[in-house]
């Protein structure tokens, strides 16, 4: 029978041990055993399993964490993997060991209950990944830096509160890095000691994420540049929006799945005569941040957008509740570049800049012509600042002008 040639697979993952349950077509259980979680055990678990052609699922826990380099391998292999929650207390009756554990993956796998396509771990989103992940940590630690010495300067003696009460942000690390002791006083030296080092430390750890930012930006600007000509993204929301998505947005089967992985799919919360959907607090929270950036943005600088909170305001809605539908319409934009990140809109700024330059205008001049700020065709050209609209008439100038 077909039924007695499929098997199942659940892998409850560790650090040093993967733990594998094999089920057959029924459901019946086959065996489980343990493999190391390195490059050997990887095969010898894959030989447990057994033909790729003959498994129906290999349900595998924490593919993003300890079992990335495992499902990894399994995908190569051509078996079909699908990453499943962590049971709940309430599935754990059997109580709980790493063998009960790999055999509700398996079972879960099985029904399809709670599962989903693993993200792959091997293109640009996961260098992407690892480059924020150095960068937030920086900027936390240059903010925890800029509040203890902020702090120190609300205790110390009168005399050096008010030489740098003038100072702040950048302005006071920079005076408080070249400080000198002034006095033989033990107290007064640990205190300028202290900031110098602080400062010193919030300096360094300032230039490395602006380091690390421009690298985001390049990868960003090479696989994804039509994230960032979305109205009101920028580097960091864009970043946060295609490590949500992962390397393979495919695996997304719609664009309400997108809304979902976001949090800002509407949730129903209707009672009575009161028919309301409300906002959704789940999913990937610094891809919903980055989807609220963009509408706070939108709010601020589009015209439409102000338009649309007005009317909805008027239908009763509160300006909570406009937010949240203007995210699902972001999510819905964002998922259809996503599936094609390299399909942009605008012209590039190094070709606009190639253009003018062949044609012997200034930036000064060009900036005259359309009556803008000269900063604003520098942005442009240096890719800071997206601003479609003085894009597109730039590039209509330039080719007018090629014309004549």
């Amino acid at each position: 029978m077909e039924s007695e040639k499929t098997v199942i697979a659940g892998v409850d993952t560790h650090k040093d041990k993967h733990v594998l349950c094999l089920l057959d077509g029924l459901g019946r259980k086959l065996f489980s055993t343990s493999y190391p979680s390195d490059a050997r055990g990887y095969e010898q678990l894959a030989e447990a399993i057994g033909n790729p052609d003959s498994c129906l699922a290999v349900g595998v826990e924490g593919t993003a964490s300890f079992g990335a380099g495992l499902s990894a391998y399994l995908v190569s292999m051509g078996y079909p993997v699908v990453e499943v929650l962590r049971p709940k207390r309430d599935k754990r009756r059997k109580g709980k060991n790493d063998e009960i554990d790999a055999e509700i993956a398996a079972r879960n796998a099985a029904a399809g209950d709670g599962t989903s396509v693993p993200k792959s771990h091997d293109g640009w989103v996961e260098g992407l990944r690892t480059l924020m992940v150095a960068r937030n940590i920086e900027i936390q630690a240059s903010t925890k830096a800029m509040n203890a010495v902020k702090s120190l300067l609300v205790t110390a003696p009168e005399n050096v509160r008010a030489k740098y009460r003038s100072y702040n942000g950048c302005a006071l690390m920079e005076k408080l890095s070249r400080n000198r002791t002034e006095s033989g006083d033990v107290a007064a030296n640990a205190l300028m000691a202290a900031l110098k080092s602080l400062a010193r430390t919030w300096l360094e750890l300032e230039q490395k994420s602006l380091d690390l930012m421009g690298l985001i930006g390049e990868l960003l600007s090479e696989n994804a540049p039509a994230l960032l000509e979305i109205p009101g993204c920028g580097a960091i929301n864009a970043a946060d929006l295609a490590i949500a998505a992962g390397d393979n947005p495919e695996r997304m089967k719609s664009e309400s799945a997108f809304a979902a992985l976001c949090g800002a799919s509407p949730i129903e919360a209707s009672s009575g005569k009161v028919i309301r959907h409300r906002l959704n607090r789940g999913g990937n929270r610094s891809a919903n941040r980055a989807l609220h950036m963009i509408v706070v943005s939108r709010m601020r600088h589009d015209e439409n957008t102000v338009a649309y909170i007005k009317r909805r305001a008027s239908e009763g809605k509160t300006k909570r509740e406009a937010m949240r539908c203007l995210k699902r319409y972001i999510a819905r934009e964002v998922y259809s570049i996503l599936l094609n990140p390299t399909a942009t809109k605008y012209p590039k700024g190094n070709e606009l800049a190639s253009k003018r330059s062949a044609l012997g205008l200034s930036q000064k001049s060009v900036s005259k012509i359309l009556g803008i700020p000269n900063a604003r065709i520098s942005e442009i050209e240096r890719e800071t600042r997206l601003h479609p609209e003085i894009r597109v008439e730039y590039a209509r100038l330039l080719s007018a002008l090629s014309e004549d």
